[in-house]
């Protein structure tokens, strides 16, 4: 008994199939995690070791490549590139797409263990490297904490607060701070008074070090107690620490600490980054959730605690959203509902037109139950519902009545020539059950690569395939067990129409008999008919030069980033400094609704795409929300030109929010070679070549200018008379510019450092600190500083230099105008030649980067498994039929959905995107699936006793509307994704592939199945 029999005679059980499906369904779309974009941890680690009063080449030779060596052992590490600065080493350590996300814990474990094993081997001066494995966390609700009257400590509090009340919410995996400004004791000291009083520096740091230190005094047993001593002399506020004596031991007179210093707390003058608000201090909250929850009710219990704690909140701290992630999942969700409904409207109306009232009920509550089929599978797997989730389940609507279609055409064909229901339902499900299991087989295998791609584009797009496998799969499925069973249920016998025979010819219309005759016409002419259709794919393929190449589109979302790079050695003070005057430009502008800036380094990752920058002091970024996108198309070009004039000295990139991997430029030329004189040479080529192009704009290059330094040349000679090394020169530099670190002080649960310095006024006079004092241990006095250093010249160094797996390397950056009909790959290609003909010395290799390399390796990742994938399906066709002939007949008929792609995507001006490559390898599976459907057609129709030309004419006849309706569905069930800008690419390719494929088919499929077969027709 097959399962259309079994379906039809226990209709009990049946509709309790139908009442399950629906309720669990439904249920189960409820109970889905729902997300922005798809789990994906980013295999990143940074390793970060700081070297003091290093130059970036003393750190790149005596950190960074002792690190790198050891780091590049682990076999799972792909590449890693290195950020050299002075006095800061940072790695940024990517592993290799293949590792499994559940073997990342075990690597970062690895690292660590490498790097600890590494680290005797670093110079004296070094702290022990830190491995930051939480690189790529993702906090989908990123907030600041804003306040222009509190200060940071008072900032900190209120978040800290925020913190223990939100961390421990359902559905919160973490909440982390970012921009918090150390606190500091800051001691402030006279070198006069302590050059007159004679006081070893040395003493004094020992004394602060020590007196607050915590230390065992002992346990003492009296009678049965242990008594432990615990002695005075901690100190606990400010005046204690200034009342510290610090006279020397033989002194007759006390000194206090108070007497020739001030001290105080003040916040770090140079912190690592900073967040401002619309122009106000802020600290940036962020909030990450647990995998596989649903985001948006996360989202809704924060916001209702945060509702709840708002009186809690000191009058001025201000709380903002800068992302709101539930907030857009719930848009994206609310927006597949709305292209759902409107699909499923569209396919019940195009089958009650073209195959009447009750097709169209069965067709549409086929494709209402494969849905919420297809969404209790989802959740039995684990996929949430998510950016690329929502794209296949749209995708899959066209493609999920394809079967149904050919079942139901059947039966009704069947009762059109006298059949009874129950013998039309079994003739037509006997035929076609197993070609319809092969083609839908293959029309998921064509989708396989995408899924089995072993690298991060298949991490990414992976629920893609495994959605369309489970919709497919129960598409068929449905199709030959519930669709008969609608059909007995609402078919009739009497479907003949009066004045009818019992055989009716139910091809008649015009329509049949129009295609009749083209078909014919186009059999007769086999060999014009084959030579017009090859002019129009040579044609395509010649078109698809002008087409533009693309590799993820930018988002719709209405953010856009400013990044701001001011000349490199710029102090962060003075970058803080000139972004006030940056916000309150973009602020102003029409159309901007909120400035989030960070600086010194990228903010906290807040959607999967987002790549922040390393630790530059230089460096700021404006993170500026607009009305709509409509409003950042008008902003844009009026603030690139607003503030490149007002603002010459400082280097500005304008990005749109991107959809997909975001590299530093999206064009990048890569020069390597050992010398940074000749690296900077090639780079400025390529800068001169790339500037003679108008399109290109925001061109720079990675180790930027190079900074000025001061170079104290000492008299050796004069030094080692007054028994001083050049440590004491440095800590006596230090003391009298930056400060120096010699304690921590206890502040309750605080550890504060305590700095010790010289005041403002002698800091910032370069000829008081030529004049300042240095400690000679040996002769137990102070000797001037110009008394051992003879000059001061300046110089210029490289105060950045990175490297990318063990080589240097400079990477010349570019790009094109955002909303602009220009991509950044036909830029590449207009300056390709000239950059690759730049002459490179013996030792050097360039390489290109950017999107053109994503791009590559996304291809090549997904091309790896498409061999293997499109062998599957041809042997399946093979096995179908037990021929070649006919296999190769449908599969020569794939080639045409490139004539239809290549003019709908001109006629559409939208770019060949990497979706649609997608879309371009699923669209092989729907036209061999119907040519599976047609070829097979041709076989039963030869099996009653018709001739091969009889049979081929009377196929295609009543294949037609059949294939046309699951094409006609196809399409328009993807119209609505041309509005999304991810997946427009990919709805146009199977749009127009698909629309002029399947025309084509239905005339090309038979006349190359002719003339395999070498039949000749006449009039």
């Amino acid at each position: 008994m097959t399962l259309a029999e079994y379906s039809i005679k226990n209709r009990v059980i049946s509709w309790l199939v139908v009442a399950l499906l629906l309720i669990g369904g439904t249920l189960s779309f409820f109970g889905l995690g729902k997300l922005e974009f798809p789990t994906f941890p980013i295999p990143q680690a940074v390793v970060n070791t700081v070297y003091a009063g290093a130059s970036a080449e003393q750190v790149e030779e005596e950190v960074t490549v002792q690190l790198e060596k050891g780091i590049l052992e682990i076999a799972e590490v792909k590449k890693i590139t290195s950020y050299n600065s002075p006095g800061m080493s940072q790695i940024l350590v990517e592993l290799h797409e293949t590792i499994s996300t559940d073997e990342h814990t075990r690597v970062w474990a690895s690292l660590r263990k490498k790097v600890e094993d590494l680290t005797p081997q670093l110079p004296p001066g070094t702290t022990t490297p830190q491995v930051f494995d939480e690189f790529g966390d993702v906090y989908g609700m990123l907030y600041n904490i804003s306040s222009e009257d509190y200060p940071y400590s008072d900032i900190e509090d209120y978040a800290d607060f925020l913190k223990r009340e939100l961390v421990m919410l359902d559905g919160v995996a973490k909440i982390s701070l970012a921009g918090q400004i150390t606190k500091n004791v800051v001691i402030e000291i006279e070198p006069d008074k302590l050059s007159a009083l004679g006081l070893d520096p040395n003493r004094l740091y020992t004394l602060l070090n020590n007196q607050n230190v915590v230390s065992n005094a002992g346990k003492l047993m009296i009678g049965e107690q242990s008594v432990r001593f615990h002695t005075t002399g901690e100190l606990s506020n400010l005046a204690q620490l200034e009342a510290l004596i610090i006279s020397p031991a033989t002194s007759d007179t006390l000194i206090q600490l108070g007497d020739i210093a001030k001290v105080s707390y003040q916040y770090d003058e140079t912190p690592s980054n900073l967040y401002r608000a619309n122009g106000h201090k802020a600290l940036s909250f962020g909030i990450s959730f647990q995998e596989s929850v649903n985001v948006v009710d996360v989202g809704d219990s924060i916001r209702q605690r945060l509702a709840e704690l708002k009186s809690s909140r000191p009058l001025g701290i201000d709380l903002n959203i800068v992302y709101d992630q539930p907030h857009a999942v719930d848009t994206s969700v609310n927006d597949f509902l709305i292209n759902l409904l409107i699909s499923i409207i569209i396919v019940i109306v195009v089958l009650l037109i073209t195959m009447g009232l009750k097709s169209g009920i069965i067709m549409g509550s086929v494709l209402l139950i494969t849905i919420l089929g297809t969404f209790i599978g989802m959740q039995l797997l684990n996929i949430e519902i998510q950016l690329i989730s929502l794209g296949a389940l749209i995708i899959a609507l066209g493609m999920l009545v394809d079967n149904a279609i050919v079942i139901t055409e059947g039966v009704l064909v069947g009762l059109k020539r006298g059949l009874t229901k129950k013998t039309a339902i079994k003739e037509v499900v006997s035929q076609t059950q197993f070609p319809l299991l092969g083609a839908t087989a293959i029309a998921i295998i064509a989708f396989a690569p995408i899924g089995l791609s072993p690298d991060a584009t298949g991490d990414f797009l992976g629920s893609l395939f495994y959605v369309l496998l489970i919709a497919l799969s129960l598409s068929w499925l449905f199709a030959i067990s519930l669709t008969p069973f609608f059909c007995e249920l609402l078919f009739k016998e009497e479907i003949a129409q009066a004045g009818e025979t019992q055989h009716t010819d139910p091809y008649q219309s015009i329509i049949f008999q129009l295609y009749g005759k083209l078909l014919n016409t186009a059999l007769r002419h086999k060999t014009l008919s084959c030579g017009l259709t090859l002019l129009l794919l040579i044609a395509a393929i010649g078109a698809f030069g002008q087409i533009k190449q693309a590799f993820f589109p930018p988002s719709n979302t209405p953010i856009f980033y400013i990044d701001v790079w001011m000349q490199e050695g710029t102090d962060i003070r003075a970058t803080s400094k000139k972004l006030l005057d940056i916000e309150a430009q973009v602020l102003n502008h029409d159309g901007i609704n909120k400035v989030t800036t960070t600086l010194g380094m990228g903010a906290q990752r807040f959607i999967l795409t987002y790549q922040p920058e390393m630790v530059y002091a230089s460096y700021a970024q404006l993170i500026t929300e607009a009305e709509d996108l409509q409003s950042i198309k008008n902003a844009l070009p009026i603030l690139r030109q607003t503030l490149e004039a007002k603002y010459p000295e400082a280097e500005f990139k304008f990005k749109l929010m991107a959809l997909g991997p975001a590299p530093s430029a999206n064009i990048e030329a890569r020069f390597y070679g050992p010398d940074p004189a000749v690296l900077r040479q090639l780079a400025q080529q390529a800068i001169t070549i790339i500037n003679a192009e108008p399109l290109a704009i925001e061109t720079r290059h990675s180790w930027r200018e190079q900074a000025t330094i001061i170079r104290p040349q000492i008299d050796m000679a004069a030094a080692r008379r007054s028994g001083i090394n050049k440590q004491d020169i440095d800590n006596a530099l230090l003391m009298n510019t930056s400060g120096q670190t010699i304690g921590l002080y206890r502040d309750g649960t605080d550890l504060l450092p305590i700095l010790l310095r010289s005041p403002e006024q002698v800091r910032t006079d370069i000829d008081r600190i030529k004049g300042a004092q240095v400690w000679s241990s040996e002769h137990q006095g102070y000797v001037a500083l110009n008394q051992i250093v003879h000059a001061f010249p300046t110089e210029h160094e490289n105060s950045l230099i990175i490297r990318h797996n063990l080589r240097r390397m400079i990477t010349v950056m570019t790009d094109v105008a955002p909303f602009t009909d220009d991509t950044p790959e036909s830029l590449r290609l207009k300056i390709k030649e000239k950059i690759e003909n730049i002459a490179l010395p013996d030792g050097y290799q360039f390489e290109w980067g950017g999107e053109y390399e994503s791009s590559q390796m996304a291809k090549k990742a997904l091309f790896s498994s498409l061999p293997m994938g499109y062998l599957v399906m041809f042997l399946i066709t093979v096995f179908l039929f037990g021929t070649i002939r006919q296999s190769l007949a449908i599969w020569l008929t794939v080639p045409l959905a490139l004539i239809g792609v290549a003019f709908g995507l001109l006629l559409m001006e939208i770019p060949f995107a990497f979706t649609a490559l997608l879309g371009l390898l699923s669209l092989s599976g729907m036209l061999i699936k119907n040519g599976i459907v047609l070829v097979e057609q041709i076989d039963i129709e030869q099996a009653k006793g018709l001739s091969i030309q009889e049979a081929i004419q009377l196929a295609c006849v009543s294949r037609m509307r059949p294939v046309c309706m699951a094409a006609l569905t196809t399409v328009l069930g993807m119209a609505p994704l041309l509005l999304d800008a991810f997946f427009a690419s990919m709805a146009a390719t199977i749009i127009f592939g698909l629309g002029f494929a399947t025309l084509l088919t239905l005339i090309v499929l038979p006349v190359i199945y002719a003339t395999l077969y070498r039949v000749s027709f006449t009039e």
